[in-house]
């Protein structure tokens, strides 16, 4: 073998060397670097998992206040429609109460004027000037 042969040869080693030193340090720095992260995991896992049991309680304690919210909504709305119901029987009842002596009132009245119509006519003090005709304004407007 020549002396540039064995040069070479040597170099080749020395770079395989460097290489092999090269892929152990890779590999311990990615092992270091794995661990790291496995404890980072750990570490979030820990932290996250009172929040998740604390997001669970607050689920909880919305879905029982969205409960109770609604009972109270329904108890609100048989209570309008109650309320509303007796309003109506209410003025229904005002209406019937008023009205009919309202009726009666004026069917009273209705009688006396024809009595008193009656009587006018029939003592004669009741003539009265007859009406002019009634004349619609908008006649002499009109063009047709």
């Amino acid at each position: 073998m020549s002396a540039w042969a064995v040069v070479f040869l040597g170099v080749i080693a020395v770079a395989t060397l460097v290489m092999a030193v090269v892929q152990v340090l890779v590999v311990s720095h990615a092992a270091r670097l794995g661990q790291q992260v496995e404890r980072l995991a750990r570490q979030v896992e820990e932290e996250i998992r009172p929040l998740l049991a604390n997001l669970a309680a607050v689920s909880r304690d919305a879905t029982v206040a969205s409960s109770r919210a609604l009972g109270q909504i329904e108890r609100v709305d048989r209570l309008v429609a109650d309320v509303m119901a007796r309003v109506d029987e209410t003025i229904a009842l005002v209406q019937q109460v008023i009205t009919t002596p309202v009726r009666e009132g004026r069917a009273v009245l209705s009688a006396a004027t024809a009595v008193i119509a009656a009587l006018r006519a029939f003592t004669g003090g009741g003539q009265q000037a007859p009406r002019p005709p009634r004349v619609d304004d908008e006649d002499p407007l009109f063009i047709g």
